[in-house]
């Protein structure tokens, strides 16, 4: 930019505190973008906290089976009878799982009285077998056992919504990004290094546009969203908090 625009520190005060308050802005808008993404994806998997099913769900669509039925269709525990496997696996099909759980009615043949004699020598949280899988995977109460008697299954985003979402999107954080690798070059920072960084935040925020429309193909490019998302983020507000700090420095002492 040098030659064509004055360096940030050069300019005048009022244009260098519309300019930082122009940039406080667009550092709020990061953290708020942060925050819906978080409050938008944390709970399309049903379980507390952002993973990375959560991403999936939304661009992929992700199918989970209950980690309790995939448990016992690959025998385990192997003492467990095949009559009350079966029993369990008919269960946990069924449509009737947190009502049959504990049912008077079904006697010895309820899932928790199976459970009880079969499974809590190992996860019960005081037990003294399988080398504390008890305190991860605990399954005294029925309030343990539904963290992991349920399938889980996400339909992802329709193209529609996604195809609108991407016109918004696009636009506007390409815009952003322009904007801000073009105060980031009238910054006196080391030339290559704003460059470095402006062609990096490019190429996050490629990649995680693209990817979107890449992991309806397969959930492999869900990584791909994360990773670049984050990257264009993280470098947005790198730059960003240079300006600022250009923006404090004094004017250039003028060329003889």
């Amino acid at each position: 930019m040098a030659g064509l625009w004055p360096a940030l520190r050069d300019l005048p005060l009022g244009a260098k505190f519309g300019v930082a308050c122009l940039v406080f802005v667009l550092l709020g808008g990061l953290v708020a973008s942060g925050t819906h993404v978080l409050w938008h994806y944390e709970n399309r998997d049903e379980r507390p906290g952002l993973t990375l099913d959560d991403f999936t769900g939304a661009y992929s669509g992700v199918e989970r089976r209950a980690p309790l039925i995939v448990a016992l269709e690959r025998g385990h525990p192997p003492e467990l009878p095949e009559a009350d496997r079966e029993t369990l696996l008919a269960w946990l099909r069924g449509d009737r799982v947190s009502e049959d759980f504990d049912s008077l009615d079904l006697g010895d043949d309820a899932p928790a009285e199976i459970i009880a004699a079969h499974c809590l020598r190992c996860h019960a949280r005081q037990a003294t077998e399988g080398d504390g899988i008890g305190q991860k995977i605990p399954l005294e109460f029925w309030s343990d056992v539904q963290r992991v008697a349920f399938s889980r299954q996400i339909q992802r985003t329709p193209a529609g919504v996604l195809v609108a979402s991407t016109h918004a999107h696009a636009l506007a954080l390409a815009t952003m990004a322009f904007v801000v690798g073009a105060l980031a070059m009238m910054t006196t920072w080391p030339r290559r290094l704003v460059s470095l960084g402006v062609g990096l935040m490019g190429l996050a925020l490629l990649a995680d546009m693209a990817g979107w429309w890449l992991a309806r193909l397969s959930p492999a490019f869900v990584p791909m969203i994360v990773a670049a998302g984050s990257a264009y983020s993280g470098l947005t507000g790198v730059l960003l908090l240079g300006v600022l700090a250009e923006l404090l420095k004094g004017p250039r002492p003028a060329s003889k």
